[in-house]
């Protein structure tokens, strides 16, 4: 039987589909899909609207999108190190010095697909299966629920239940993650460049299945019915009125 995430999405009032990164050998299950155009360049996020209409955007090491994606989704690097080290640091200016930069790049971890399509899209039932996480595009109440929810069945002997690391869109998706098999979040859509895809009010909280599972199995005796959710549903509804 697969999760049921419809109490979960009712009390936090998710109302964005829940986009699944999917790791598969076909694309007939995840139709009607697209893919990026060869000659142009494609954040992963440049396709968020195509994800409301239902489609999903396929990626392959010859056809990735961007530059990006085929190094953290392909482990398919298309400039040399030094050359990534120049760009992320000077160009971008995403740290103090040519010796950060190298530092984070070898520190990360890369994906390596273990089918031909990397798939990024609304979460199927049928093809579930295939997913290595699911990612939850929520506004910052919405994820302070979700961040609760992930701290909720948490033990000691797991590892931290939600990050939140320097990294890509890509990366925060899928990449991050040390462990795919463990409960673990990750806070993303904090990459400058790819923000400029989603409404200015919505963030990634992106979840191994495992995570996902155990946030599926909440109920009326969590915090989805206790007395912090409700006040501040009150509230918001006050300021909405008042608008």
């Amino acid at each position: 039987m697969k999760p049921d995430p419809s109490y979960l999405l009712q009390k936090t009032e998710i109302d964005q589909p829940l986009i699944a990164f999917y790791d598969a050998p076909e694309t007939e299950l995840f139709n009607p899909v697209i893919a990026p155009n060869k000659k142009g360049h494609a954040c992963m996020y440049s396709f968020y609207k195509k994800w409301l209409d239902g489609k999903t955007v396929v990626l392959t090491k010859d056809n990735f999108g961007c530059g990006g994606a085929s190094h953290h989704l392909f482990n398919q690097p298309l400039q040399s190190h030094e050359d990534f080290i120049k760009f992320l640091a000077d160009d971008e200016g995403l740290k103090a010095n040519h010796a950060l930069m190298d530092e984070w790049i070898r520190e990360s971890n890369e994906y390596t697909p273990d089918h031909e399509f990397v798939l990024y899209g609304p979460l199927k039932e049928e093809a579930y299966k295939y997913v290595k996480t699911i990612t939850f595009l929520v506004n910052p109440d919405q994820l302070s629920m979700l961040m609760i929810g992930a701290q909720y069945y948490a033990t000691k002997n797991d590892p931290e239940p939600v990050l939140a690391p320097f990294g890509s869109g890509c990366m925060q998706s899928v990449s991050l993650f040390e462990d795919l098999n463990k409960p673990q979040a990750v806070i993303g859509a904090t990459d400058m460049a790819m923000r400029q895809y989603l409404p200015p009010n919505l963030l990634a909280f992106t979840v191994t299945k495992p995570m996902y599972e155990n946030l599926c199995r909440l109920d009326k005796d969590s915090f989805l019915e206790k007395g912090f959710i409700k006040q501040l549903k009150k509230v918001r509804a006050k300021q909405k009125g008042d608008e």
